[in-house]
Order: structure tokens, then sequence, then C-alpha cells
């Protein structure tokens, strides 16, 4: 896929919402929804490309778009109605934590899939701290959050987080030794 691809699948993406405000009052995107979504899904396609550029493994390719497509996932939903009560809530902040350690760790891990494996568990960790947090300091009672709510939400993007890591440590262990040292070196 090229970048000129992406974006065209980016725009095309936006045209659902676009269209969906002509025939319903449930839609409402200011400019500003467009430009952050815009934003969001090209950037997400954007890292999918460059990250398996390097790697061409399906196992690879698919532990990368399970990863990009959680975070992405993870992002909107907070921004949108927010994971604890609202968006306005200010615990859903510590979600952008989870989201800056996979990027730290991507980033100096040089995307070598073993690497990228402890992020994901890294990422992983963080998100189930931040459901411990909630309900230790009471943010189940607030307007839209249960108990059963911070959990299924916060579970699943646990639980995507660890596939995506299990799928790395499968492509670091099936990584013959030149693909390994191809990825240590610039």
């Amino acid at each position: 896929m090229s970048v000129a691809t992406l974006a065209i699948a980016t725009a095309l993406l936006l045209l659902i919402p676009l269209v969906a405000m002509q025939f319903t009052s449930e839609v409402v995107w200011s400019a500003s929804d467009f430009i952050v979504a815009g934003v969001l899904l090209f950037g997400t396609g954007l890292a999918y490309l460059l990250i398996t550029k390097k790697d061409q493994r399906l196992i690879y390719r698919s532990a990368s778009a399970v990863a990009l497509g959680s975070a992405l996932f993870l992002v909107w939903s907070n921004l949108a109605v927010g994971i604890i009560g609202s968006e306005n809530n200010s615990i859903n902040l510590l979600y952008f934590v989870v989201i800056a350690i996979g990027i730290t760790g991507a980033s100096t891990s040089r995307f070598q899939p073993l690497k990228l494996a402890f992020t994901l568990y890294a990422m992983a960790g963080s998100q189930l701290l931040i459901t411990v947090i909630a309900l230790l300091t009471g943010m189940q009672d607030l307007p839209g959050s249960s108990i059963s709510e911070i959990v299924a939400v916060n579970g699943l993007f646990i639980m995507l987080f660890i596939i995506s890591a299990l799928l790395f440590g499968k492509a670091a262990r099936d990584q013959k030794p030149d693909q390994a040292n191809m990825s240590q070196n610039p």
C-alpha cells in the first residue's frame, strides 16, 4: 500500500460520518472532529506502513496491526466518550500514558519483535494499573461507569495488547539469525 492509497482510504472513511450527518441528527461532527479523526486514521496507517516495511512476515504484520489498531481504538474511544465516566474525567488522561509507553518502546526498540513484545506487555500492565487505580478510587460510582464496564473495557484492551505481545514474541522466536542481525543494525 502506498501513502497515496492510505490518504484515499482515510478520506473514504471520513465520508462515512459526513454522509451520516446528512441523514441523521445522531451524528454531529465538527471540523475539528474530522481533523482529529483524519490525523488518527492516517497516522496509524502510516505507522503501520513504516513499521512493517522493516519486516514483511505475516506474524510481524499481524502483531503490528493488532497493536496499532488497539492503540487507535483506545485513543478514539477515550477522546469520544471517555473510558471511565465521561471524556472530561481527568483519570482518562492516564490512558495517554499507555500510548506514550507504546511510542517510546517502539522507537527505542528499533522495532525488533522481542523488544516490541516487552513493550506491549508494559502497555497491558499499565492498562491494568489504571483499572486498579480507577476501582480503588471509586470511579465506578461515576455516571456511565460501573465495575463491570470498567473491568470489561479495560480488559478488552489488556487482552488485545497481550495478543499483540504474544504475536511479536512468536515473530522473535521465528526470526532467522540474519533477520535478527539486520533488525539490530540501522
